[in-house]
């Protein structure tokens, strides 16, 4: 009996490519038929091709299911504290983003066109942090890149063809989803023309980034390197077409507020200029920025035409900052005590040692992003105790911040 199984085994094919079971790894036997290993992974492989092209596509979704504007916002506020106005920006802007792709193709009937977006604010006010909370809530690939490494083509540095390469990889190179996007450009101050005049020599970083921009943001076609880098003449390209991509950028725009403050003539004297400058809140000049401050600092006139939509986010004041620290879904203080939940620790902070924080940071003049650096010199001699002893809870007190704070302040100096 044992003979007669072994030599119908060695009889056994494969039903779908014919090999015999001795040149596999294994068989796997049905009803009369048998398939291999290396059958049953192509066939997993077909499977998971058919079942992606099967997705709804933006273009399936209703107008209903969409999220509203309210709806985003009020996402966008369980991570962001403040910026309203930055907020309502955002959320319209991507709202109107899917309507245009929803539009139906009638020649005759109203185009809608697509409303890049600046945001303008100084660093550590949350213009990274909104565009990384809105990328979870949307249904069209989105990506985030950084103008800083951004260079004109031949010249040391990324070609500007590379935004549209992080896109296809977010759309897992999936070119009709990509056409559909929205594009975060971060760091787009990096960019400005280094002078006020046209740069009479190569401006390869600067306004030569600027020019090649703008193909991009106002729609044309693009042959896109697959894999990124610099381009090579016998590489096969991919067309993209950026006519519907939403192009949202950001920028610290770091000393813009006087060129605001020349155009609003705040420092004029006389009787008369200052009765006018009364009502101008001088703490916060970013809430009057207007197109032609942009042009004076340093981006081309053609750039600012294709960014119509422009908002500012506010200064982060000691009540923001505060909240920052403890309110937001992944606040600063919330991402410490699970760190220490995962060792068995229960961690506690006083009160008091909050406003510490807040006015160090305030001291420092890096807004919500000098928290964290703040926080984690507090930390980081009891991050590197606790997991070796045995402590259930442990309590942050204000002697304490103050004396980590003050050896971290002395190690610097001594490294200075």
């Amino acid at each position: 009996m044992e003979d007669n199984n072994k030599s119908s085994r060695s009889k056994r094919k494969c039903s779908f490519c014919g090999l015999p079971e001795k040149q596999v790894g294994f068989m796997l036997e049905g009803q009369g038929v048998y398939i291999c290993n290396n059958c049953v992974e192509r066939a997993h492989e077909i499977v998971q091709e058919i079942i992606g092209k099967q997705q709804p596509e933006v273009n399936d979704l209703d107008l209903k299911e969409l999220p509203k504007p309210k709806d985003i916002k009020e996402f966008l506020d369980q991570y962001v504290i403040g910026q309203d106005d930055a907020k309502r920006y955002l959320s319209v802007a991507v709202y109107n983003h899917y309507k245009r792709l929803l539009q139906p193709a009638d020649q005759n009937d109203v185009e809608i066109e697509k409303s890049n977006i600046i945001m303008v604010g100084s660093t550590g006010t949350g213009k990274t942090l909104l565009a990384r909370t809105i990328a979870k809530l949307l249904h069209v690939p989105f990506t985030i890149v950084d103008a800083t490494v951004l260079t004109e083509a031949g010249y040391v540095g990324e070609d500007i063809e590379s935004i549209l390469t992080r896109l296809l990889q977010a759309s897992d190179y999936n070119v009709e989803e990509a056409e559909r996007g929205i594009v975060f450009i971060d760091e787009i101050d990096k960019i400005a023309r280094k002078s006020d005049n046209p740069s009479i020599t190569r401006d390869v970083s600067g306004e030569g980034v600027q020019q090649g921009l703008l193909k991009l943001l106002e729609g044309s076609v693009v042959n896109v390197p697959p894999q990124g880098g610099r381009k090579h003449p016998d590489q096969k390209m991919i067309p993209v077409n950026t006519k519907n991509i939403l192009f949202i950028c950001g920028g610290a725009f770091d000393g813009i507020e006087r060129k605001i403050a020349q155009r609003l003539n705040t420092h004029v004297v006389g009787y008369r200029s200052v009765n006018e400058t009364v009502k101008i809140d001088r703490s916060n000049l970013m809430q009057y920025i207007a197109p032609q401050d942009l042009k004076s600092f340093g981006l081309i006139p053609e750039i600012i035409g294709r960014l119509p939509v422009l908002t500012y986010l506010n200064p982060l004041d000691r009540v923001a900052l505060r909240n920052i620290l403890t309110e937001p879904k992944n606040s600063i203080i919330k991402q410490y005590v699970k760190l220490f939940a995962m060792d068995g620790v229960t961690l506690e902070f006083e009160p008091e040692v909050f406003e510490y924080i807040v006015d160090k940071a305030v001291e420092y003049k890096l807004g919500a992003r000098g928290l964290r650096s703040i926080v984690e010199s507090i930390m980081m001699d009891t991050m590197f105790e606790i997991p070796s002893n045995k402590v259930e809870k442990y309590t942050v007190t204000l002697d304490y911040a103050k004396e980590q704070m003050g050896k971290a302040n002395l190690s610097r100096l001594q490294m200075a």
